[in-house]
């Protein structure tokens, strides 16, 4: 681990986590001088060329002096919580302050003011506010996660209020590979991309495909939206709203956009979400317990 690199001008945030890790391990291996801008330095990666520097977005001063002589930034949003806007606002006034020149951020497909899902609202705001500052933007509108597909399951059953809706799943190393080149090259510099898996799926042919993986039996339950509120009875209200908007942007189409981004910008398909079970066994092995 390097510290002190001056000629670092592309910053990553996040690399403690399952995608900004990524990110930065790809870059890393192209031999790219990095700033990692984390808030635990115990638990970054450790990587050639890779500068580690400490702070969280709503430390604004911190960001601006870690981000100083940062050109480009990879700014993955910050946890779903009741208002994550202020913590998205400090980071893009940081950024601005330092003299950033573009954010590559971590969006979500369908973002829109009016989206259903809740938290693609909060993505449309952020992309608004970066646009807004002078900040050059590339967003990456990312489909839901193929690796958090098992994480749906409980009792044997994928429950929610998708209908027949269908997603074409992408998994986090399909989206850091475009997310390394839109870093590494400005030819991306003002575009909006749709980042998702190869094929869409509705929910019950999600659930045949775990049980194929995993040998287990898992089925598909569509609920009603009422009923998929109760089953979360006891959470603040903007967590049951996120976590049924997501079945629902699904069921009315706001998700289920297939692109073809990832082969676009890298010239490699992504994998469906067969091939990131089997590529991936620790993300389903609970489920075979």
């Amino acid at each position: 681990m390097n510290e002190g690199n001056s000629v670092a001008t592309i910053a990553v945030t996040g690399a403690t986590g399952q995608l900004g890790s990524r990110v930065a391990r790809m870059l890393a291996g192209r031999g790219v001088p990095q700033r990692l801008v984390v808030r635990d330095p115990s638990r970054a990666p450790e990587l050639d060329g890779a500068e580690v520097v400490v702070a969280s977005f709503e430390e604004e001063s911190a960001m601006r002096t870690a981000l100083a002589g940062v050109d480009t930034l990879f700014l993955i949003s910050a946890p779903e919580s009741v208002d994550r806007m202020p913590v998205h606002r400090s980071a893009v006034r940081a950024a601005e302050a330092a003299g950033v020149s573009r954010i590559v951020h971590t969006s979500f497909m369908g973002a829109s003011p009016q989206a259903t899902f809740t938290f693609a609202r909060d993505h449309s705001l952020t992309e608004q506010l970066i646009v807004e500052s002078g900040l050059g933007l590339t967003a990456l509108r990312n489909s839901l996660y193929a690796d958090e597909v098992p994480e749906l399951v409980q009792d044997g059953v994928i429950r929610g209020p998708a209908g027949r809706g269908k997603v074409a799943w992408v998994a986090r190393h399909d989206i850091a590979r475009p997310a390394v080149e839109t870093l590494l090259d400005p030819v991306h510099a003002d575009r909006i991309y749709d980042v998702s898996g190869p094929e869409p799926i509705d929910l019950h042919e999600t659930a045949r495909i775990l049980s194929t993986v995993t040998g287990r039996t898992i089925g598909y339950l569509a609920e009603t939206d009422e009923a998929a509120r109760a089953s979360r009875a006891g959470a603040e209200e903007w967590e049951i709203a996120g976590w049924s908007g997501s079945y629902q942007g699904v069921a009315t189409g706001e998700i289920p956009v297939t692109s073809h981004t990832i082969e676009h910008v890298t010239g490699h398909r992504p994998w469906t979400l067969e091939e990131l079970l089997r590529n991936e066994p620790a993300t389903w092995r609970h489920l075979a317990a």
